[in-house]
């Protein structure tokens, strides 16, 4: 039996297959010519794509500096100062206590960036990017926690290699490999769960606005932290009865939120594991509000098993979080790919991703709902339907 010389398989193996694999290279060779590059720069109906492309090639290795602008600016409290009332160089340096000459670099740097703009007689006032960081507390908080996630990208290699040794993965309280948690009180769990409920606020009125709760007459949320999520809930729909279910410690952090809005009587709170324990039963409708991306596979289909068993005939799911664009487009994907691999297992999936999930459930009828803004959240409902009493 003949058999082909190693090297010429594998040279067989690396010749493009298809028509759109030759054409694919064909294509790679053309555009990295140093003549095609002559060329579209010397016309003039090429020459604004050259540019942009350029400027877009910048913009991934300025990113971080333009990350670092965003903090600085937020550590300094410079935007929420603007929100008062413009001001000049002079006031602002005053204020802050920095340099004057250094001052003007960052400010300079955050009018391009549109964080801030310039006014008249010298003085500085908020941009139009700059407007919503100094509306919400929740921004600020998790552009202050992305400090974290950058110290781990400062060696991207070393966080592809072991994405476990990271600061990101100590810092929430139930990753894998960590120790066992803690009593209620715990500041890992408190500190975790402020920063939760602060930056959930961006998806609450989405949610509110993208499903008909009024068919529903109970409702829990799974892993819903303080219950901000739950809170908005049962104010914005008083007919609703309302539980949460989060680990113990959370769950005593939450029910102290819900006394404080009056809410004790309509949202009871449970604490519990979703990977081990049974959920409360006796809702019609579940919500799983950006816990599914924080997880692995085995660890999501646990809790839709879980969610799953614990809903009667007709009832139904609601899942949102993140999501992946199918084409891996989007701008948003590296930034919740990486940091969701520094935080421990999770995991940015696609809408066709997380339906398999929930399809292998038991959930069928699985439907996108239409979303105000995707960029925060996309959202997935299935039901446990009638005619299919078991998961698969």
């Amino acid at each position: 039996m003949h058999t082909a010389h190693p090297a010429a398989a594998l040279r067989a193996y690396e010749q493009p297959t298809s028509w759109r694999e030759r054409l694919a290279a064909r294509v790679d060779r053309w555009s990295t010519s140093p003549a095609l590059y002559r060329w579209a720069m010397s016309s003039l109906l090429t020459r604004w794509v050259v540019r942009r492309r350029s400027a877009q090639l910048f913009g991934c290795m300025a990113g971080f500096v333009h990350s670092q602008v965003l903090l600085a600016c937020v550590r300094l409290r410079l935007l929420e100062t603007l929100l008062e009332s413009p001001r000049t160089l002079a006031e602002l340096a005053a204020q802050t206590g920095m340099p004057a000459s250094s001052l003007q670099r960052l400010l300079d740097s955050a009018v391009s960036l549109r964080l801030v703009n310039r006014r008249g007689g010298g003085r500085y006032g908020l941009g139009a990017l700059g407007a919503p960081v100094a509306a919400h507390a929740g921004i600020r908080d998790m552009v202050e926690h992305n400090a974290t996630l950058y110290e781990d990208l400062r060696d991207p290699l070393a966080l592809l290699r072991e994405p476990n040794q990271t600061q990101m993965h100590t810092y929430w309280p139930y990753t894998p490999g960590q120790a066992a948690p803690t009593p209620t009180g715990s500041s890992s769990f408190s500190r975790y769960s402020s920063l939760m409920a602060t930056s959930q606020r961006f998806v609450i009125d989405e949610l509110l606005a993208a499903y008909p709760y009024a068919d529903h007459q109970r409702v829990l949320d799974v892993g819903g932290g303080m219950g901000g999520w739950i809170s908005a809930l049962a104010q914005q729909h008083p007919h609703l009865q309302c539980a949460l279910f989060d680990l113990p410690p959370v769950a005593a952090l939450a029910a102290e939120q819900l006394r404080q809005k009056g809410l004790s009587e309509r949202v009871s709170t449970h604490g519990g594991s979703f990977t081990t324990d049974a959920l409360p039963t006796g809702a019609d409708l579940v919500t799983l509000v950006r816990v599914a991306h924080d997880h692995a596979d085995a660890t999501v289909l646990t809790v839709l098993r879980a969610i799953f068993a614990s809903l009667p005939l007709g009832g139904t799911l609601l899942l949102a979080e993140p999501m992946a664009n199918e084409e891996g487009l989007s701008p948003t994907d590296p930034y919740f790919h990486f940091y969701l691999m520094a935080m421990g297992a999770g995991q940015l999936r696609t809408p066709q991703a997380l339906s398999a999930l929930m399809e292998t459930a038991g959930f069928t009828h699985i439907e996108l709902a239409p979303s105000p803004m995707p960029l925060h959240a996309q959202i997935l409902v299935g039901r446990k339907s009638r005619h299919r009493a078991t998961a698969s």
